[in-house]
């Protein structure tokens, strides 16, 4: 199997402003039923979930730098590829069509589409997933994320998840492990030889992370829970009865069946829509080389995208990660570099300075 040592490396992205992609968006939202509408997650179709702020150009910059021992990255897209990436023997773009049957397509749901990512023609066995708003924060040392026979997890610093049934306000992540629950205690047997015991749940999320997988797992549970998988595979946009099962179930199942260890991680979450932005941008800045992850997530939902919230992102992480990678077309006064070394001692930056207002930035090419 093409890169079978390696740990590759697979993201999902969406460029929201394309116009060719916004229209097919808008039309299968107007085909939607009332019953689709009414199952229809919070956030399901705004802009902040579809909106592309340079995270992917920045996400690899961020690769280059903290993983450069990576294998091959596969960015799946839907008819898209970004107009700065630099065609590259180590990079792959799969679309949509070569990934999925042509009767699921268009889906808009993030969860449906990464219900497929391990069918990915010449995927490692080992690979972790990335959404492009997650980022390595520090050096990564493969065995903090894989050991022998499994995958690490870590769990998020979100509050309690209530012991209730499935809600259509509960977030995508909450909502996965009370179905994650569902499922597991219906489903899990008794271990042979030992007295029959009820399937313990675990009442929290997991954090926003890069996802190690096995893609002999995901094989594995999609024969053994057909119907979370087709259920998942059957929505057009995010709907709050059929979450995401890959940032929960996969994950939860294997924990219970001791293929996943748990693992504290240093980690932040920024959302772009939060009060006082500037101050957690900062913050994080600050940690760049010694948080083992971040999430940077868009909740400005139907923000324009000259919201000044959104340049101070694209500001932040360009101080931080200024070195194009080998993937892109550099604009002019950029620099590249070259891979470096995987080496754990942290890396320094610069003192801070303040951050640009959106009409300060340079755009990118």
């Amino acid at each position: 199997m093409p890169h079978a040592k390696a740990i590759d490396i697979v993201y999902l992205w969406v460029d929201g402003s394309d116009a060719v992609w916004r229209h097919k968006r808008a039309r299968a939202a107007r085909g939607l039923s009332a019953r689709d509408r009414a199952g229809l997650a919070p956030h399901s179709n705004v802009e902040g979930r579809f909106r592309d702020n340079d995270e992917l150009r920045y996400n690899l910059r961020a690769l280059q730098r903290f993983f450069p021992g990576h294998g091959h990255i596969y960015l799946v897209t839907d008819a898209q590829t970004p107009a700065w990436l630099v065609p590259s023997a180590g990079l792959s773009v799969v679309d949509h069509r070569a990934l999925m049957p042509a009767a699921a397509l268009p889906t808009f749901d993030s969860g449906h589409i990464e219900s497929y990512i391990h069918h990915i023609e010449g995927l490692s066995e080992r690979f972790i997933y990335l959404n492009d708003d997650v980022f390595f924060g520090k050096p990564v040392v493969p065995g903090d994320w894989f050991w022998e026979n499994g995958t690490y997890a870590t769990w998020s610093d979100e509050p309690p998840v209530a012991d209730a049934p499935l809600h259509p306000q509960a977030s995508a992540l909450v909502n996965a492990s009370r179905l994650s629950r569902q499922w597991l205690a219906a489903h899990e047997p008794p271990s042979q030889g030992t007295p029959a015991t009820p399937y313990a749940h675990t009442f929290r999320t997991f954090a926003h992370s890069p996802r190690p997988m096995l893609r002999s797992l995901l094989y594995e549970l999609e024969g053994l829970a057909p119907g979370l998988f087709d259920s998942v595979r059957s929505t057009v946009f995010r709907t709050w009865h059929k979450p995401t099962i890959v940032s929960d179930f996969v994950i939860r199942w294997a924990l219970a069946h001791g293929r996943v260890r748990l693992r504290e991680s240093s980690h932040a979450y920024v959302g772009s829509g939060d009060v006082g932005l500037a101050r957690s941008l900062d913050a994080l800045a600050s940690r760049f080389g010694e948080v083992d992850f971040c999430c940077i997530n868009d909740t400005t939902d139907d923000a324009p995208s000259h919201d000044p919230r959104l340049g101070l992102v694209r500001g932040m992480l360009q101080q931080c990660f200024p070195d194009a990678s080998r993937f892109e077309r550099m604009a002019p006064g950029e620099r590249r570099t070259g891979p470096r070394s995987n080496s754990p001692e942290p890396l320094h930056f610069q003192p801070r300075q303040r951050l640009p207002a959106a009409d300060e930035l340079v755009p990118l090419a």
